[in-house]
């Protein structure tokens, strides 16, 4: 394993779970469309710096079983569980279709209204289990949760660095319901 320096511009490919025999291999959660892609796109780095080369995967269930160049045994392999898997921005490809992107790249970018108002930026994007939401980090302070639908965000313009939200389906305006009574009325 070589130590290398950890940049702000890498992408979160997959984890490490439990080791896999004796021999070194570990199961891998990986984050890529195609689990057996992990390996890919080249060396990742883990959180600590360390470089790890992928010699093969293949696939078990609900993960992938990885066999990294420098991991020969179970107490090596023992050591990696819990580790974060990353590769630079740079080593994805940039030939994404139209409406897909990654989700790093959302990172900082702005957040606008239909009418093209300033909101706010996304400060993170999140997956609690029930789909992605995004962190609004709001121009007015603080922040607000924005369910990633096409209801709440209906463009993404990456290259454009914004983001368009629909303000009453994001739920950050609410809009008065005529049938509905109102707080006082008697009727």
């Amino acid at each position: 394993m070589n130590k290398q320096k950890t940049s702000d511009t890498r992408i979160q490919l997959g984890v490490v779970g439990a080791p896999q025999g004796l021999r070194g291999e570990v199961r891998v959660k990986a984050f890529t469309a195609d689990p057996l892609a992990i390996g890919d796109y080249g060396p990742l780095t883990t959180d600590d710096g360390r470089t790890l080369t992928i010699l093969n995967v293949r696939s078990a269930k609900n993960v992938v079983v990885v066999r990294f160049a420098d991991i020969s045994d179970r107490n090596a392999a023992e050591a990696l569980n819990g580790t974060s898997l990353y590769v630079e921005r740079e080593a994805l490809p940039d030939d994404l279709e139209e409406e897909e992107f990654y989700h790093t790249d959302l990172i900082g970018i702005a957040v606008v209204d239909g009418a093209g108002e300033h909101v706010g930026k996304v400060r993170a994007l999140h997956n609690f289990g029930g789909g992605d939401i995004l962190e609004v980090l709001l121009s007015e302070g603080g922040s607000a949760m924005v369910p990633f639908t096409h209801a709440a965000v209906p463009n993404v313009r990456v290259s454009k660095g914004e983001i368009e939200i629909d303000l009453v389906a994001a739920g950050l305006i609410e809009v008065e319901d005529p049938e509905m009574p109102r707080e006082g009325d008697s009727s």
